[in-house]
Protein backbone atom coordinates (compact mmCIF):
# COMPACT_ATOMS: atom_id res chain seq x y z
CA UNK A 1 0.00 0.00 0.00
CA UNK A 2 1.31 3.49 -0.88
CA UNK A 3 0.82 6.80 0.84
CA UNK A 4 -2.36 6.97 2.89
CA UNK A 5 -2.78 10.72 3.17
CA UNK A 6 -3.20 12.89 0.10
CA UNK A 7 -3.07 16.68 0.03
CA UNK A 8 -6.34 16.85 1.95
CA UNK A 9 -6.67 13.79 4.19
CA UNK A 10 -7.56 10.21 3.31
CA UNK A 11 -9.98 10.03 0.41
CA UNK A 12 -11.47 7.33 -1.81
CA UNK A 13 -14.55 5.33 -2.80
CA UNK A 14 -16.52 4.69 0.39
CA UNK A 15 -16.60 0.99 1.23
CA UNK A 16 -14.24 0.42 -1.69
CA UNK A 17 -10.89 2.13 -1.12
CA UNK A 18 -12.07 3.78 2.07
CA UNK A 19 -13.46 0.90 4.14
CA UNK A 20 -14.82 0.89 7.71
CA UNK A 21 -11.81 -1.23 8.67
CA UNK A 22 -9.46 1.48 7.39
CA UNK A 23 -11.50 4.15 9.18
CA UNK A 24 -11.19 2.21 12.45
CA UNK A 25 -7.43 1.97 11.94
CA UNK A 26 -7.11 5.68 11.22
CA UNK A 27 -9.12 6.45 14.37
CA UNK A 28 -6.91 4.20 16.49
CA UNK A 29 -3.69 5.61 15.02
CA UNK A 30 -4.83 9.22 15.40
CA UNK A 31 -5.76 8.67 19.04
CA UNK A 32 -2.48 6.88 19.79
CA UNK A 33 -0.36 9.63 18.21
CA UNK A 34 -2.33 12.50 19.69
CA UNK A 35 -2.48 10.87 23.13
CA UNK A 36 1.27 11.34 23.34
CA UNK A 37 0.69 15.08 23.05
CA UNK A 38 -2.13 14.97 25.62
CA UNK A 39 -0.07 13.16 28.23
CA UNK A 40 -1.77 14.78 31.22
CA UNK A 41 -5.35 13.91 30.25
CA UNK A 42 -7.41 11.54 28.17
CA UNK A 43 -7.42 12.87 24.58
CA UNK A 44 -10.62 14.44 23.28
CA UNK A 45 -11.64 14.02 19.63
CA UNK A 46 -14.32 16.18 17.99
CA UNK A 47 -16.01 14.29 15.11
CA UNK A 48 -18.29 15.69 12.39
CA UNK A 49 -19.41 14.79 8.88
CA UNK A 50 -21.09 16.06 5.75
CA UNK A 51 -24.51 14.58 4.87
CA UNK A 52 -23.43 11.92 2.37
CA UNK A 53 -24.87 8.51 3.27
CA UNK A 54 -21.55 6.74 3.77
CA UNK A 55 -20.67 9.27 6.45
CA UNK A 56 -22.94 7.47 8.88
CA UNK A 57 -20.99 4.24 8.43
CA UNK A 58 -17.56 5.85 8.49
CA UNK A 59 -18.37 8.04 11.48
CA UNK A 60 -19.32 4.94 13.46
CA UNK A 61 -16.04 3.28 12.44
CA UNK A 62 -13.86 6.28 13.29
CA UNK A 63 -15.58 6.71 16.65
CA UNK A 64 -15.02 3.02 17.41
CA UNK A 65 -11.34 3.37 16.59
CA UNK A 66 -10.90 6.52 18.66
CA UNK A 67 -12.66 5.18 21.74
CA UNK A 68 -10.94 1.80 21.52
CA UNK A 69 -7.64 3.70 21.79
CA UNK A 70 -8.86 5.55 24.87
CA UNK A 71 -9.99 8.87 23.40
CA UNK A 72 -13.23 10.53 24.44
CA UNK A 73 -15.35 11.56 21.45
CA UNK A 74 -17.63 14.57 21.01
CA UNK A 75 -19.92 14.08 18.01
CA UNK A 76 -21.07 17.37 16.51
CA UNK A 77 -23.17 15.96 13.64
CA UNK A 78 -23.56 17.28 10.10
CA UNK A 79 -21.76 20.57 9.56
CA UNK A 80 -19.14 22.27 7.32
CA UNK A 81 -15.49 21.32 7.56
CA UNK A 82 -14.53 24.81 8.82
CA UNK A 83 -17.18 24.43 11.55
CA UNK A 84 -15.51 21.21 12.68
CA UNK A 85 -12.15 23.00 12.76
CA UNK A 86 -13.68 25.86 14.78
CA UNK A 87 -15.35 23.50 17.26
CA UNK A 88 -12.17 21.47 17.72
CA UNK A 89 -10.65 24.60 19.17
CA UNK A 90 -13.74 25.80 21.03
CA UNK A 91 -14.41 22.44 22.71
CA UNK A 92 -10.79 21.88 23.70
CA UNK A 93 -10.28 18.95 21.34
CA UNK A 94 -6.85 17.39 21.02
CA UNK A 95 -7.86 16.47 17.49
CA UNK A 96 -10.78 16.86 15.13
CA UNK A 97 -12.01 14.36 12.54
CA UNK A 98 -14.19 15.35 9.60
CA UNK A 99 -15.83 12.75 7.34
CA UNK A 100 -16.15 14.41 3.96
CA UNK A 101 -14.99 14.20 0.35
CA UNK A 102 -15.66 17.89 -0.21
CA UNK A 103 -16.63 18.52 -3.87
CA UNK A 104 -16.25 14.85 -4.92
CA UNK A 105 -19.29 12.82 -6.08
CA UNK A 106 -21.51 11.10 -3.49
CA UNK A 107 -19.92 7.61 -3.69
CA UNK A 108 -16.61 9.03 -2.44
CA UNK A 109 -15.78 10.02 1.12
CA UNK A 110 -12.78 11.11 3.10
CA UNK A 111 -11.24 11.49 6.54
CA UNK A 112 -9.74 14.88 7.36
CA UNK A 113 -7.87 15.20 10.64
CA UNK A 114 -7.20 18.45 12.47
CA UNK A 115 -4.77 19.07 15.30
CA UNK A 116 -5.66 20.87 18.54
CA UNK A 117 -6.97 24.37 17.91
CA UNK A 118 -8.48 23.23 14.61
CA UNK A 119 -5.24 23.53 12.64
CA UNK A 120 -4.11 21.29 9.80
CA UNK A 121 -1.91 18.43 10.96
CA UNK A 122 1.83 19.07 10.82
CA UNK A 123 3.53 16.76 8.32
CA UNK A 124 5.35 14.83 11.06
CA UNK A 125 2.10 14.03 12.89
CA UNK A 126 0.40 12.94 9.66
CA UNK A 127 3.33 10.68 8.87
CA UNK A 128 3.26 9.20 12.38
CA UNK A 129 -0.44 8.33 12.00
CA UNK A 130 0.18 6.89 8.55
CA UNK A 131 3.07 4.75 9.81
CA UNK A 132 0.87 3.12 12.46
CA UNK A 133 -1.97 2.42 10.01
CA UNK A 134 0.36 0.86 7.44
CA UNK A 135 2.27 -1.22 10.00
CA UNK A 136 1.42 -4.91 9.57
CA UNK A 137 1.71 -5.33 13.35
CA UNK A 138 -0.74 -2.48 13.91
CA UNK A 139 -3.15 -4.66 15.91
CA UNK A 140 -0.46 -5.85 18.34
CA UNK A 141 -0.71 -3.16 21.01
CA UNK A 142 -2.04 -2.90 24.55
CA UNK A 143 -5.69 -1.95 24.24
CA UNK A 144 -7.32 -0.03 27.09
CA UNK A 145 -10.07 -1.87 28.95
CA UNK A 146 -12.66 -1.05 31.56
CA UNK A 147 -12.82 2.62 32.51
CA UNK A 148 -9.89 3.41 30.19
CA UNK A 149 -12.05 2.93 27.09
CA UNK A 150 -13.14 6.25 25.59
CA UNK A 151 -16.67 7.62 26.04
CA UNK A 152 -18.95 9.28 23.47
CA UNK A 153 -21.25 12.27 23.83
CA UNK A 154 -23.22 14.42 21.38
CA UNK A 155 -22.84 18.20 21.28
CA UNK A 156 -26.00 19.72 19.80
CA UNK A 157 -25.09 23.41 20.14
CA UNK A 158 -22.05 23.30 17.88
CA UNK A 159 -23.74 24.61 14.74
CA UNK A 160 -25.35 27.56 16.52
CA UNK A 161 -22.01 28.47 18.13
CA UNK A 162 -20.38 28.41 14.71
CA UNK A 163 -23.15 30.62 13.27
CA UNK A 164 -22.57 33.22 16.00
CA UNK A 165 -18.85 33.10 15.28
CA UNK A 166 -19.45 33.77 11.59
CA UNK A 167 -21.85 36.64 12.21
CA UNK A 168 -19.43 38.27 14.64
CA UNK A 169 -16.84 38.48 11.86
CA UNK A 170 -19.03 40.30 9.30
CA UNK A 171 -17.61 43.80 8.64
CA UNK A 172 -21.02 45.30 7.83
CA UNK A 173 -24.70 44.49 7.44
CA UNK A 174 -25.99 43.07 4.15
CA UNK A 175 -29.35 44.86 4.16
CA UNK A 176 -30.71 45.53 0.68
CA UNK A 177 -28.81 42.73 -1.04
CA UNK A 178 -30.66 39.94 -2.81
CA UNK A 179 -28.64 36.75 -2.96
CA UNK A 180 -28.90 33.31 -4.55
CA UNK A 181 -26.98 30.65 -2.64
CA UNK A 182 -26.40 27.06 -3.77
CA UNK A 183 -25.61 24.75 -0.85
CA UNK A 184 -24.66 21.73 -3.03
CA UNK A 185 -27.13 19.57 -1.04
CA UNK A 186 -24.25 19.40 1.41
CA UNK A 187 -23.15 20.70 4.78
CA UNK A 188 -23.80 24.34 3.85
CA UNK A 189 -27.55 23.63 3.83
CA UNK A 190 -27.58 23.53 7.63
CA UNK A 191 -25.99 26.95 8.08
CA UNK A 192 -25.47 29.18 5.02
CA UNK A 193 -29.04 30.41 4.27
CA UNK A 194 -29.66 31.20 7.95
CA UNK A 195 -26.40 33.13 8.38
CA UNK A 196 -26.83 35.20 5.22
CA UNK A 197 -30.40 36.07 6.23
CA UNK A 198 -29.39 36.99 9.76
CA UNK A 199 -26.71 39.27 8.32
CA UNK A 200 -29.46 41.14 6.44
CA UNK A 201 -29.58 39.66 2.94
CA UNK A 202 -32.69 38.46 1.10
CA UNK A 203 -31.84 34.87 0.19
CA UNK A 204 -33.01 32.55 -2.61
CA UNK A 205 -31.85 29.01 -1.80
CA UNK A 206 -30.79 26.20 -4.12
CA UNK A 207 -29.46 22.73 -3.31
CA UNK A 208 -30.46 22.77 0.35
CA UNK A 209 -32.38 19.49 0.65
CA UNK A 210 -29.67 16.90 1.34
CA UNK A 211 -30.85 13.30 1.47
CA UNK A 212 -27.46 11.62 1.75
CA UNK A 213 -27.40 10.70 -1.93
CA UNK A 214 -27.68 14.01 -3.79
CA UNK A 215 -24.61 15.90 -2.51
CA UNK A 216 -22.82 17.73 -5.38
CA UNK A 217 -25.23 16.09 -7.84
CA UNK A 218 -25.68 18.77 -10.49
CA UNK A 219 -25.46 21.50 -7.84
CA UNK A 220 -22.85 23.50 -5.94
CA UNK A 221 -19.54 25.08 -6.94
CA UNK A 222 -18.75 22.30 -9.43
CA UNK A 223 -22.06 22.94 -11.25
CA UNK A 224 -22.33 26.70 -10.98
CA UNK A 225 -24.66 26.98 -13.99
CA UNK A 226 -27.65 26.60 -11.65
CA UNK A 227 -26.69 29.75 -9.75
CA UNK A 228 -25.97 31.61 -12.99
CA UNK A 229 -29.48 30.91 -14.22
CA UNK A 230 -31.21 31.62 -10.89
CA UNK A 231 -29.47 34.97 -10.35
CA UNK A 232 -30.79 36.27 -13.66
CA UNK A 233 -34.28 34.77 -13.17
CA UNK A 234 -34.69 36.24 -9.68
CA UNK A 235 -33.05 39.58 -10.44
CA UNK A 236 -30.56 39.02 -7.63
CA UNK A 237 -27.53 41.20 -7.02
CA UNK A 238 -25.25 38.17 -6.99
CA UNK A 239 -25.01 34.46 -6.30
CA UNK A 240 -22.77 32.19 -4.24
CA UNK A 241 -22.00 28.51 -4.75
CA UNK A 242 -20.54 26.28 -2.06
CA UNK A 243 -19.16 22.75 -2.30
CA UNK A 244 -20.22 19.66 -0.33
CA UNK A 245 -18.42 20.54 2.90
CA UNK A 246 -18.69 24.34 2.48
CA UNK A 247 -14.98 25.11 2.66
CA UNK A 248 -15.01 26.90 -0.68
CA UNK A 249 -17.05 29.60 -2.35
CA UNK A 250 -17.42 30.80 -5.93
CA UNK A 251 -19.61 33.72 -6.97
CA UNK A 252 -21.77 34.95 -9.85
CA UNK A 253 -22.49 38.59 -10.70
CA UNK A 254 -25.92 40.01 -11.56
CA UNK A 255 -25.52 39.13 -15.24
CA UNK A 256 -24.67 35.52 -14.44
CA UNK A 257 -20.92 35.77 -15.03
CA UNK A 258 -18.66 33.66 -12.78
CA UNK A 259 -16.42 35.46 -10.29
CA UNK A 260 -13.68 32.94 -9.48
CA UNK A 261 -11.40 32.47 -6.50
CA UNK A 262 -8.72 34.81 -7.88
CA UNK A 263 -11.24 37.64 -8.17
CA UNK A 264 -12.79 36.94 -4.76
CA UNK A 265 -9.34 36.89 -3.16
CA UNK A 266 -8.42 40.16 -4.88
CA UNK A 267 -11.64 41.87 -3.76
CA UNK A 268 -11.11 40.79 -0.16
CA UNK A 269 -7.40 41.69 -0.18
CA UNK A 270 -8.12 45.20 -1.41
CA UNK A 271 -10.86 45.63 1.21
CA UNK A 272 -8.59 44.52 4.06
CA UNK A 273 -5.70 46.63 2.79
CA UNK A 274 -7.86 49.75 2.60
CA UNK A 275 -8.97 49.09 6.18
CA UNK A 276 -5.34 48.72 7.30
CA UNK A 277 -5.92 45.09 8.25
CA UNK A 278 -3.92 43.27 5.55
CA UNK A 279 -0.75 42.32 7.40
CA UNK A 280 2.38 43.52 5.59
CA UNK A 281 0.08 44.50 2.68
CA UNK A 282 0.62 40.93 1.48
CA UNK A 283 -1.75 38.22 0.28
CA UNK A 284 -0.94 34.53 -0.25
CA UNK A 285 -1.87 32.72 -3.47
CA UNK A 286 -0.79 29.51 -5.23
CA UNK A 287 1.19 29.20 -8.44
CA UNK A 288 -2.10 28.56 -10.30
CA UNK A 289 -3.44 32.08 -9.73
CA UNK A 290 -3.85 33.92 -13.02
CA UNK A 291 -1.23 36.53 -13.83
CA UNK A 292 -4.08 39.02 -14.00
CA UNK A 293 -4.46 38.57 -10.24
CA UNK A 294 -0.79 39.46 -9.73
CA UNK A 295 -1.17 42.55 -11.90
CA UNK A 296 -4.23 43.67 -9.92
CA UNK A 297 -2.42 43.27 -6.62
CA UNK A 298 0.62 45.15 -7.94
CA UNK A 299 -1.60 48.02 -9.08
CA UNK A 300 -3.11 48.28 -5.58
CA UNK A 301 0.21 48.18 -3.74
CA UNK A 302 -0.24 44.62 -2.47
CA UNK A 303 2.51 42.02 -2.47
CA UNK A 304 1.76 38.40 -3.40
CA UNK A 305 3.46 35.49 -1.59
CA UNK A 306 3.22 32.40 -3.82
CA UNK A 307 2.96 28.76 -2.70
CA UNK A 308 2.54 25.32 -4.22
CA UNK A 309 -1.00 24.18 -5.08
CA UNK A 310 -3.03 23.17 -2.03
CA UNK A 311 -4.72 25.07 0.80
CA UNK A 312 -2.36 23.44 3.33
CA UNK A 313 0.54 25.29 1.70
CA UNK A 314 -1.41 28.54 1.78
CA UNK A 315 -2.01 28.01 5.50
CA UNK A 316 1.64 27.20 6.15
CA UNK A 317 2.74 30.43 4.47
CA UNK A 318 0.15 32.48 6.34
CA UNK A 319 1.30 31.14 9.69
CA UNK A 320 5.02 31.30 8.90
CA UNK A 321 4.88 34.89 7.66
CA UNK A 322 2.19 36.05 10.12
CA UNK A 323 -0.15 37.05 7.32
CA UNK A 324 -3.95 37.09 7.43
CA UNK A 325 -5.38 36.35 3.98
CA UNK A 326 -4.70 33.75 1.31
CA UNK A 327 -6.50 31.48 -1.10
CA UNK A 328 -6.80 29.49 -4.29
CA UNK A 329 -8.41 29.91 -7.68
CA UNK A 330 -10.83 27.13 -6.73
CA UNK A 331 -12.50 29.32 -4.10
CA UNK A 332 -10.67 28.19 -0.95
CA UNK A 333 -10.04 31.45 0.92
CA UNK A 334 -8.49 31.61 4.38
CA UNK A 335 -9.16 34.54 6.73
CA UNK A 336 -6.65 33.58 9.38
CA UNK A 337 -7.93 36.10 11.93
CA UNK A 338 -11.29 34.32 11.96
CA UNK A 339 -10.60 30.75 10.82
CA UNK A 340 -7.93 28.07 10.81
CA UNK A 341 -8.87 26.71 7.39
CA UNK A 342 -10.70 27.72 4.21
CA UNK A 343 -14.28 28.72 5.01
CA UNK A 344 -16.80 29.18 2.20
CA UNK A 345 -19.56 30.84 4.23
CA UNK A 346 -17.10 33.21 5.91
CA UNK A 347 -15.76 34.10 2.46
CA UNK A 348 -19.29 34.70 1.19
CA UNK A 349 -20.04 37.03 4.10
CA UNK A 350 -16.91 39.11 3.50
CA UNK A 351 -17.58 39.31 -0.23
CA UNK A 352 -21.18 40.40 0.36
CA UNK A 353 -20.05 42.94 2.94
CA UNK A 354 -17.68 44.52 0.40
CA UNK A 355 -20.56 44.87 -2.09
CA UNK A 356 -22.74 46.41 0.62
CA UNK A 357 -20.03 48.78 1.90
CA UNK A 358 -19.01 50.12 -1.50
CA UNK A 359 -22.42 50.11 -3.15
CA UNK A 360 -20.68 48.75 -6.24
CA UNK A 361 -22.00 45.75 -8.18
CA UNK A 362 -19.95 42.56 -7.94
CA UNK A 363 -19.11 42.77 -11.66
CA UNK A 364 -17.35 46.09 -11.10
CA UNK A 365 -15.47 44.86 -8.05
CA UNK A 366 -14.42 41.68 -9.85
CA UNK A 367 -13.21 43.58 -12.92
CA UNK A 368 -10.09 44.57 -10.97
CA UNK A 369 -8.68 41.22 -12.15
CA UNK A 370 -8.27 41.16 -15.93
CA UNK A 371 -7.72 37.48 -16.58
CA UNK A 372 -5.18 36.59 -19.23
CA UNK A 373 -6.13 33.74 -21.58
CA UNK A 374 -4.90 30.43 -20.21
CA UNK A 375 -4.16 27.05 -21.80
CA UNK A 376 -3.45 23.78 -20.00
CA UNK A 377 -1.95 20.80 -21.86
CA UNK A 378 -1.55 17.41 -20.15
CA UNK A 379 1.32 15.33 -21.54
CA UNK A 380 1.59 11.60 -20.83
CA UNK A 381 5.17 10.60 -19.96
CA UNK A 382 7.04 7.56 -18.66
CA UNK A 383 8.56 9.39 -15.66
CA UNK A 384 6.85 12.64 -14.69
CA UNK A 385 9.63 13.77 -12.36
CA UNK A 386 12.44 13.08 -14.83
CA UNK A 387 10.51 14.85 -17.59
CA UNK A 388 10.25 18.07 -15.62
CA UNK A 389 14.00 18.02 -14.95
CA UNK A 390 15.27 17.24 -18.45
CA UNK A 391 17.62 19.76 -20.10
CA UNK A 392 15.64 19.98 -23.39
CA UNK A 393 12.48 20.80 -21.42
CA UNK A 394 14.31 23.42 -19.37
CA UNK A 395 15.57 25.04 -22.57
CA UNK A 396 12.05 24.97 -24.08
CA UNK A 397 10.72 26.72 -21.00
CA UNK A 398 13.47 29.35 -21.20
CA UNK A 399 12.59 30.09 -24.84
CA UNK A 400 8.89 30.28 -23.93
CA UNK A 401 9.59 32.75 -21.13
CA UNK A 402 11.51 34.98 -23.53
CA UNK A 403 8.68 34.81 -26.06
CA UNK A 404 6.02 35.64 -23.45
CA UNK A 405 7.99 38.41 -21.73
CA UNK A 406 6.05 40.38 -19.10
CA UNK A 407 2.74 39.68 -20.85
CA UNK A 408 2.47 36.04 -19.83
CA UNK A 409 4.01 33.11 -18.00
CA UNK A 410 4.54 29.37 -18.23
CA UNK A 411 4.21 26.82 -15.46
CA UNK A 412 5.29 23.17 -15.64
CA UNK A 413 3.96 20.76 -12.99
CA UNK A 414 4.22 17.02 -12.53
CA UNK A 415 0.87 15.44 -11.64
CA UNK A 416 0.67 14.22 -8.07
CA UNK A 417 -1.16 11.00 -8.98
CA UNK A 418 -0.56 10.17 -12.67
CA UNK A 419 2.36 9.93 -15.09
CA UNK A 420 1.46 13.29 -16.56
CA UNK A 421 3.21 16.64 -16.90
CA UNK A 422 0.91 19.66 -16.99
CA UNK A 423 1.97 22.59 -19.15
CA UNK A 424 0.09 25.78 -18.28
CA UNK A 425 0.60 28.97 -20.28
CA UNK A 426 -0.96 32.40 -19.86
CA UNK A 427 -0.52 35.01 -22.59
CA UNK A 428 -2.04 38.19 -23.98
CA UNK A 429 -4.12 36.17 -26.47
CA UNK A 430 -5.52 32.65 -26.56
CA UNK A 431 -3.66 31.94 -29.80
CA UNK A 432 -0.30 32.82 -28.27
CA UNK A 433 -1.07 30.79 -25.13
CA UNK A 434 -1.99 27.70 -27.16
CA UNK A 435 0.98 28.05 -29.52
CA UNK A 436 3.54 28.37 -26.73
CA UNK A 437 1.94 25.57 -24.67
CA UNK A 438 1.93 23.17 -27.61
CA UNK A 439 5.59 23.91 -28.41
CA UNK A 440 6.69 23.08 -24.87
CA UNK A 441 4.32 20.09 -24.65
CA UNK A 442 5.94 18.62 -27.80
CA UNK A 443 9.38 18.78 -26.15
CA UNK A 444 8.01 17.21 -22.96
CA UNK A 445 6.42 14.40 -24.99
CA UNK A 446 9.81 13.55 -26.52
CA UNK A 447 11.11 12.61 -23.06
CA UNK A 448 8.94 9.45 -23.20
Amino acid sequence: MGRLFGTDGVRGLANGDLTPELAVSVGIAAARVLSQQAATHRPIAVVGRDPRASGEMLEAAVVAGLTSAGADVVRVGVLPTPALAFLTGRLGGDLGVMLSASHNPMPDNGIKIFASGGHKLPDEVELAIEKIVLDEKHEMWDRPTGAAIGRVRDEESGLSAYAEHLLASVPSRLDGLKLVVDCANGAAAAIAPEVYRRAGAEVVVLGAVPDGLNINDGVGSTHIEGVQKAVVEHGAHLGLAHDGDADRCLAVDAAGNVIDGDQILAICAIALNEAGRLAKSTVVATVMSNIGFHHAMRDHGIEVATTAVGDRYVLEKLRQERLVLGGEQSGHVVFLESATTGDGVLTGLHLLARVAETGKPLAELGSVVVRLPQTLVNVAVRDRVAATKSKPVAEAIRRAEVELGDEGRILLRASGTEQLVRVMVEASTQVIAETVANKVAAVVAETK
